[in-house]
């Protein structure tokens, strides 16, 4: 018969085995960060002699360089401009649709609702050429304007999803209590729905914050002007037709990743929190 002591020491030994392969994961993701930073304090030379993740000399001025070299002002505010426009157009219009879709019964419903997922489904350069013959038609290639619309227009489908999910099961006794008290459909959707899906709405700003910081094919496609191009173009200026600048281009990439870093250490407590009621779910 199978002892207390058994079943202690099975469960001892499951939970090591779980321990062991996160930190087998944590360690594959994190390995590649601490190369680039490595990498981008080494020298030309160095970086394909010296293998260690601790150079023997840091050269910091490969991040003064990169960020002169590379242009990196005029672009780095360029994606930030896009970013926060496109999270926000974002926030706003999928959060609406999200409460539309889940609180209102309106003819259509369903079939708009399954047309948004079935966007899901379609590959983003699967719509390039869709994309840039309308854009040209409304005379919005070339234009920041038609770049941040494409990029609200990719994050959409997902977006909704989750915050539907999320206010499917927000308790309907909260909405009457409000319309007792005299609150507009839009007041509620204000005062009650989005404080309330802060968790989501983070998994949500997180998503899209960083497909929009790293895309760089759309831009190319769009825009003609380079002073329009985001941050991820001033990369390819260490890249030449025979040679790689690796170091300035791991400082650059190490630049490129800050911004992302610091938005997810700001808002792990409710992306975590968001995945842990369900917002991941599907």
């Amino acid at each position: 018969m199978k002892t207390v002591a058994y079943y202690k020491t099975k469960k001892i030994i499951i939970n090591l085995l779980i321990h062991l392969f996160l930190i087998s994961v944590a360690i594959t993701c994190i390995f590649p960060l601490l190369w680039m930073l490595s990498s981008s304090l080494k020298t030309q030379e160095t970086i394909f002699k010296d293998m260690s993740l601790i150079p023997k000399e840091f050269h910091f001025e490969n991040y003064y360089l990169a960020w002169k070299e590379g242009g990196f002002g005029r672009y780095f505010l360029n994606s930030i401009f896009y970013t926060t426009s496109v999270v926000a157009g974002i926030v706003i219009i999928a959060s609406l649709a999200a409460y539309a879709f889940s609180r209102f019964r309106f003819p259509g419903r369903n079939l708009l609702f399954f047309m948004f997922m079935a966007a899901m489904m379609i590959p983003i350069p699967g719509s390039f050429v869709a994309l840039y013959v309308l854009l040209n038609k409304l005379h919005l290639r070339n234009t920041a304007l038609g770049y941040i619309l494409c990029m609200i227009n990719v994050g959409l489908s997902t977006s909704i999803f989750l915050l539907k999910t999320f206010f499917d099961k927000l308790p309907r006794d909260l909405e009457d209590a409000a319309r007792i008290d005299g609150c507009s459909k839009f007041g509620i959707w204000w005062h009650i729905a989005l404080p309330l899906a802060k968790p989501v709405l983070a998994v949500v700003v997180i998503f899209n914050a960083l497909n929009v910081w790293n895309e760089y094919i759309l831009a190319l496609i769009i825009f003609d002007s380079k002073p329009l191009m985001p941050l991820q173009v001033a990369l390819t200026t260490f890249q030449g037709e025979f040679i790689t600048r690796y170091p300035l281009l791991m400082a650059g990439l190490a630049i490129t990743a800050l911004p992302i870093i610091i938005i997810y250490f700001l808002m792990e407590k409710h992306i975590v929190k968001g995945v842990t009621q369900g917002a991941m779910v599907g």
